[in-house]
């Protein structure tokens, strides 16, 4: 391990095992790697279908219904929590934990802090999101309660699966990517520029604002990650954020069967979401350095 201290974004450099090469393939293991997931979770899902006598489509499938088949996509995104661990462990030659934090592993205590302090701040902008006038035809008028056991069910389904899909998605973009281009430029804002628009485009093509505020995002949490050394500010923002807003869904009839994304925004939510994700990055970082939670480190180490 290397003796010198380093910021995030340049901790795959740690071992002195850096070649050019190493963040490319890790890279492909990655990609090869949620492709894989993916088809487990086909497999099972048919598997278990099959089984348990669900329904067939048009195309032979075992459908599970529209909460049904939102489980099933996050829990092919939380898979690719563990491909990032093992792409950092077998590609780039160094403790899988150096994705989670300078630190070397992920600093729990000081997750709960992001996660208490983004819970009013989102909270309030999604409160403020709700009182915004509805856009002509976008269905909001034809919302009905779901009932006590469809909205229990699918609110147990987010609980459970929400905070490792958000997590995973960190650990790939704010992580992974950033690490990777982190590894060849010294710059923390090259690093974190890239994962920004690739993040946005993961979550599909809806509006030019919804984009926007997915590159915003993006900007801002790897800010963080940087900043406070670790990815505990930006998991936090983001999990709290899925299970307020697929909570909420969980109570109306047919909304976690619903193809929207945050891409879909219209620009008064994004407003209203832009100066949430600002307030959050600024009380995070006073928060940070009154608590003096470090920046750089060499991987090991106790942490905060």
């Amino acid at each position: 391990m290397a003796l010198t201290p380093l910021p995030y974004h340049r901790l795959a450099l740690l071992t002195g095992r850096h070649r050019w090469w190493r963040p490319l393939v890790g890279t492909g293991l990655v990609l090869a790697g949620g492709v894989a997931a993916m088809l487990l979770v086909l497999l099972g899902s048919q598997v278990a279908g099959a089984l348990w006598g669900r329904p067939v489509d048009a195309d032979g499938f075992r459908v599970w219904g529209g909460a049904g088949e939102t489980g099933l996509a996050l829990l092919s995104l939380a898979l690719l929590l563990p491909v990032v661990l093992l792409a950092a462990r077998w590609a780039q030659r160094r403790p899988a934990g150096t994705v989670s934090s300078v630190a070397g592993r992920l600093r729990w205590r000081w997750l709960g802090r992001c996660a208490a302090m983004a819970l009013p701040v989102v909270a309030g902008a999604f409160a403020v999101m709700l009182l915004l006038p509805s856009p002509a035809g976008d269905g909001t008028d034809d919302m009905r309660w779901i009932g006590l056991p469809g909205f229990l069910a699918g609110l147990a389904m987010v609980c459970v699966l929400v905070p490792f899909q958000a997590a995973a998605e960190e650990y790939v973009f704010r992580g992974w990517l950033t690490q990777a281009v982190g590894a060849w430029l010294r710059s923390p804002w090259l690093a974190i520029l890239p994962q920004a628009p690739l993040f946005a485009a993961a979550h599909g093509w809806g509006t030019p604002w919804g984009f926007a505020d997915l590159v915003v995002f993006g900007l801002v949490a790897g800010v963080l990650t940087v900043r406070t050394g670790g990815l505990e500010a930006a998991i936090g923002l983001h999990v709290l954020n899925n299970l307020l807003a697929m909570g909420v869904s969980a109570a109306i009839v047919g909304a976690l069967a619903s193809e929207e994304t945050a891409a879909d925004m219209d620009w008064m939510s994004v407003c209203v979401d832009v100066v949430m994700l600002c307030g959050y990055a600024a009380l995070v970082l006073r928060v940070a350095g009154r608590r003096g939670i470090e920046a750089v480190g060499t991987g090991a180490g106790a942490g905060r």
